[in-house]
């Protein structure tokens, strides 16, 4: 078995870009994290693409060719279903990786697809022991305590919040952040933020992160006292961090956030 710690691993919250030149210098931080490249094994999750005919099979080969590149070793995982979040041939794959990466497509149906899975729980018990986690847009929004449908929202349909997978339960990830005021009002983005459920607690940040860019949290380090919740930003654009009255903290590559 792959990479066992005593740590949590770190994790990648990308906005858009996943597989591509622009994430290099982001992917190459999270693999030195395991020690580098030749100590990760790679596992590509194309789930949130899975009602897409082809798309799937396109971001795992994508996805192969750029981890490849990097000199990491990378098994794409067909796992698109429910029924392959289930599968034990798959969660052996899933038990002998370190790194695991969600690229994009639709967060509800990746949230509706790992939720209470045998899949879910092996990644979630493989990052405790030190395994990377990346997710790139519907990935990135899965990994929090709740999300919500953006292309209902670009038709003009108010915000709905539900639960996500709750990895990162305090954090709302907005994806494709740039091009979020082009596709939805001022009105609307503002209904986003006071209905976002903030209230007891259940949420401390919303995170916009930009096009080709990533909010990366740190991996713990027990032994130089680093907190768990330690943040950084790659990538060529900014992070928007919304607190509970809507104010925002804009950070940019090479910052470090406390969430």
């Amino acid at each position: 078995m792959a990479g066992m710690s005593n740590r949590s691993g770190a994790i990648a919250l990308v906005g858009s870009g996943e597989y591509l030149e622009v994430m290099t210098e982001t992917d190459r931080f999270l693999l030195e994290t395991l020690g580098g490249p030749a100590q990760a094994r790679v596992v590509l999750i194309p789930a949130a693409s899975g009602l897409e005919p082809g798309m799937p099979e396109r971001w795992n080969k994508l996805g192969a060719d750029h981890f490849t590149r990097l000199g990491a070793q990378v098994k794409p995982a067909r796992l698109v279903t429910r029924e392959d979040a289930c599968d034990p041939q798959i969660l052996h794959l899933l038990e002998e990786a370190n790194f695991f990466y969600f690229s994009g497509g639709n967060p509800n149906y990746l949230i509706e697809t790992f939720y209470h899975s045998p899949a879910w729980q092996i990644i979630t018990r493989r990052h405790s022991q030190g395994a990377v986690l990346a997710g790139c847009s519907a990935g990135a929004m899965a990994f929090g305590g709740f999300t919500t449908n953006i292309r209902a929202m670009r038709q003009g349909q108010p915000p709905e919040w539900v639960p996500a997978l709750g990895l990162l339960p305090g954090i709302i990830t907005l994806p494709h952040f740039d091009r979020l005021s082009g596709v939805i009002s001022q009105e609307l983005f503002k209904s986003l933020l006071e209905t976002a459920p903030f209230e007891n607690g259940q949420v401390q940040a919303l995170l916009g992160i930009d096009e080709d860019t990533a909010l990366v949290r740190l991996p713990e380090n027990p032994g130089a006292n680093q907190a768990v919740n330690s943040w950084q930003v790659f990538g060529r654009q900014t992070v928007s961090i919304f607190d509970h009255v809507g104010k925002a903290l804009i950070s940019r590559r090479g910052d470090r956030v406390t969430l």
